[in-house]
């Protein structure tokens, strides 16, 4: 699937996302991407790659990720949550970053990019250039014009 297709496919829900927990759609665009590969690697569905953790009652899938551990990067299994869809897999996101206290900052950003650099730092992801990595696909897809967009302008 093309970048373009896939925000296409995409946006209706993560608009929805950010009307229901306030999540900026470019945000939900931008980490849908960067952790599946624009929907290439999705196992369970899972397009953000949350991790099933004992608070979690759903279904799960384990499979093999790299993380950046002190500085090396180490290959490891881990459970991630799964999903029955990309629309489950997009609602759940929003409401696992508005649950959890570690990312409160994130919503008194105003914006994308802000919020994409506070999740970072709040330590969403272990690569240290998570946040560059963010602010790059949201600036090259232009995906803060959704930020504000209602679902009655999307595109045709």
């Amino acid at each position: 699937m093309s970048p373009a297709d896939f925000i296409a496919a995409l946006l209706p829900g993560a608009i929805a996302c950010r009307d229901a927990t306030g999540v900026p759609v470019g945000v939900t665009l931008a980490q849908a991407a960067c952790e599946s590969a624009w929907g290439a690697k999705a196992p369970g569905n899972n397009l953000f790659g949350i991790k099933a953790d004992a608070t979690w009652a759903g279904p799960a899938v384990s499979f093999i990720t790299h993380e950046d551990l002190a500085g090396r990067w180490v290959e490891i299994t881990a459970a991630f949550r799964a999903y029955p869809d990309f629309a489950s897999s997009l609602a759940d996101h929003g409401r696992f970053l508005r649950a959890n206290p570690r990312y409160a900052a994130c919503f008194a950003t105003g914006d994308s990019i802000a919020f994409a650099r506070a999740l970072a730092a709040a330590g969403y992801a272990t690569a240290p250039d998570y946040g560059d990595t963010l602010c790059a696909i949201i600036a090259a897809h232009g995906l803060q014009r959704y930020d504000t967009e209602s679902s009655h302008a999307l595109p045709a």
